[in-house]
């Protein structure tokens, strides 16, 4: 439980002993837990925190001025950055509210001794790597190497139901796609789907870097056995990215035979209109020759003359009726 005389935006302050024992500490306290070299470490996660609050975490911590100056911003690229002997961290982060994909970030700082996750936007909560962390008390000898691969194994594992999502939506709207009748919804459903899912690349595919340099650390701060775990969240983000630019190329597909199947299914339209325009222009040029005010035209004397003309006419209208027919103009 949260020590209630912690500021709101303090989501998790605790130290952890290298035996997998956890006391929840002050903010205050953190210097002196430091202090003491027995093999702990400290972990302090927030939300959104102001500027007083990260200026008392620098001053508990040590941390580099130009490391809080990015966490006070949420608009960081995703990076991985060396102040000395700490790692700071940044992270993009997606969560599906609403049926709607929303982006966030994590600032992570990481020391020989601590751990501090700084969230800001839309992002789930860590205490499931937290819990992760508790039940698997052998992994607290790694120090804060472990909890930061959990907490990073936690981001990337919430990109796999967005994908899924993403796929679901993506085959419903092929459906829609071939339906005999055209929606303009539908083309906005796929371009806001392409949107979002470019959103959603650019959040991961930096990822792949991070971890790429994490699980290749020489740092004190990740252990050897701590690498191979990030090698294995590694591929798990390389495989999301895959599955994203799958999905973005599908989509890409999806637009351009949807474009198609407008313009195929206008010109069936064009053509059965030429086809009828084809049928009534014979008669109407029957109509006109025979309108023509001219004296010498013998045929019009004929007692069955109008009824040879209607013939006629109506004859080439049915030639003319099944020609188109067969051609599939009508």
């Amino acid at each position: 439980m949260k020590d209630p005389s912690l500021p709101q935006c303090v989501v998790n302050c605790a130290v952890y002993s290298r035996d997998g024992q956890r006391r929840d500490i002050t903010l205050d306290e953190i210097s002196d837990v430091l202090a003491v070299d027995d093999g702990s470490f400290v972990w302090v996660g927030l939300y959104e925190p102001d500027e007083g609050i990260l200026e008392k975490l620098q001053e508990e911590f040590c941390l580099h001025d130009l490391a809080i100056e990015d966490a006070k911003s949420a608009h960081q690229r995703p990076k991985l950055e060396s102040y000395g002997n700490s790692l700071f961290i940044v992270v993009h982060t997606a969560q599906s509210v609403d049926s709607h994909i929303r982006f966030g970030e994590t600032h992570i700082f990481v020391g020989p001794r601590y751990l501090l996750t700084v969230r800001h936007g839309a992002s789930v909560s860590y205490a499931p790597a937290r819990a992760r962390l508790e039940r698997e008390p052998g992994d607290m000898a790694h120090g804060p190497g472990a909890a930061l691969y959990m907490v990073l194994d936690l981001i990337v594992d919430n990109f796999s139901p967005i994908v899924e999502e993403f796929s679901q939506d993506l085959n419903e709207l092929e459906h829609e796609i071939f339906a005999e009748e055209f929606r303009k919804d539908t083309v906005k459903q796929l371009y806001d789907l392409k949107r979002e899912l470019t959103r959603l690349r650019m959040a991961v595919a930096p990822l792949q870097d991070i971890l790429g340099q994490l699980s290749r650390s020489r740092s004190s701060l990740i252990d050897e056995e701590s690498q191979f775990y990030f090698r294995d969240v590694h591929d798990h983000t390389v495989r999301i990215n895959e599955a994203t630019d799958t999905l973005r190329e599908m989509l890409t597909a999806a637009m351009t035979v949807n474009l198609s199947l407008v313009t195929i299914q206008q010109g069936e339209v064009v053509k059965r209109l030429a086809g009828w325009a084809a049928l009534l222009a014979a008669p109407t040029l029957i109509a006109s020759w025979y309108g023509m005010n001219f004296e010498h035209m013998p045929e019009l004397h004929g007692r069955y003359s109008y009824f040879a003309v209607i013939g006629v006419t109506a004859l080439v209208c049915a030639l003319l009726f099944r020609l188109l027919r067969r051609a599939k103009w009508l």
